[in-house]
């Protein structure tokens, strides 16, 4: 049976931490519904004082007196007491952690979620970044009902969102984190109301469609691999920008390497016999470093311990010697 919520039983608790939650959360307030209680991880040391910091949720639900819980742990009994008490009519999760049942199971209408990809495809921490290192020309957004598995529960609604061919991690985030307070709006429209539908994922997933997934990103995952084709290789530093940043160490002839984050770079075409790694700076104009069956310009970079600063700028200040090359 459906059951048709009155206004004033239009309660919602809301999960999530970064600023791409922040977005979904305002969106709520800005409708008028009733936001119980605002969950979010709990401060944190961070800078060169490791001062404690609030996340942007929590600084958001703060200027709005929103209700505050920071449990460490999600199965905390204190934390399900304090659940259980609210008694909320649907839980809302944006951009948060993994929750157990006693959590996703506890609110009347079920708990949804908002994820960035067009699920199946890239289930997991880091959909944003793997669709751009893969090449991806379409994305989107994604929300479903939790259930016991990660990311693989009923979809309620999905929104196609294109990948323009300048794109960065950072620029494709700011238009799937609009495109998703949008569709978190209708989602809970449509569950409050009692119209909605959902559809499971394997109906989606064709059986010859390989799925792809969005494991976290590793230091060791995010370094620039030169042997590589330069597309691949543009892909995944524009993947990783701006954070956490593509890598690589400069082999400069010195005993220790130095550690350079790219944030900015082309694929270049053009046939070579380099070493994949060298780096060709034509009199300190441009700075191109070889690649399988190419070339990849660096535009810009940031040497460890330094600022970021355009290929150009750093060339007229740094003296590569003869044999350096990135490893």
């Amino acid at each position: 049976m459906i059951v048709i919520m009155q206004p004033q039983d239009r309660h919602i608790i809301f999960m999530g931490t970064p600023g791409f939650a922040v977005e979904s959360l305002k969106r709520l307030v800005q409708k008028g519904y009733i936001i119980d209680a605002v969950v979010t991880a709990p401060d944190k040391p961070s800078g060169r004082g490791l001062e404690m910091h609030h996340s942007p949720v929590k600084q958001f639900a703060l200027e709005q007196g929103l209700m505050l819980l920071q449990p460490e742990r999600m199965k905390d009994p204190l934390f399900l007491d304090q659940l259980a008490a609210i008694g909320t009519s649907l839980q809302v999760v944006v951009a948060f952690r993994m929750l157990p049942r006693e959590v996703w199971s506890m609110s009347a209408l079920g708990t949804i979620n908002l994820h960035a990809s067009l699920l199946p495809q890239y289930r997991g921490a880091a959909p944003i970044n793997w669709a751009l290192i893969n090449g991806e020309t379409v994305t989107g957004v994604t929300t479903f009902f939790i259930e016991e598995s990660m990311d693989t529960g009923n979809i309620i609604l999905q929104r196609e969102v294109a990948i323009e061919p300048g794109d960065n991690a950072g620029l494709l985030h700011d238009r799937l984190m609009k495109t998703g307070a949008e569709l978190v709006i209708e989602s809970v429209e449509s569950i409050f109301s009692g119209t909605v539908k959902t559809i499971r994922q394997n109906e989606l997933a064709g059986a010859e469609q390989l799925l792809k997934n969005a494991p976290k990103l590793t230091k060791e995952l995010c370094r620039i691999n030169w042997n590589d084709q330069p597309v691949v290789i543009y892909n995944h530093i524009r993947g990783l920008s701006p954070y956490p940043a593509a890598w690589t160490m400069l082999d400069n002839g010195y005993e220790t390497p130095i550690t350079f984050k790219i944030f900015s770079a082309m694929p270049v075409a053009g046939q070579h016999q380099f070493v994949p790694g060298t780096i060709i700076t034509e009199g300190r104009r441009r700075m191109l470093v070889a690649a399988a069956n190419g070339f990849v310009e660096l535009l810009e970079i940031q040497q460890a311990g330094k600022k970021r600063i355009s290929a150009s700028d750093f060339l007229n200040g740094f003296t590569f010697n003869a044999v350096a090359r990135f490893v």
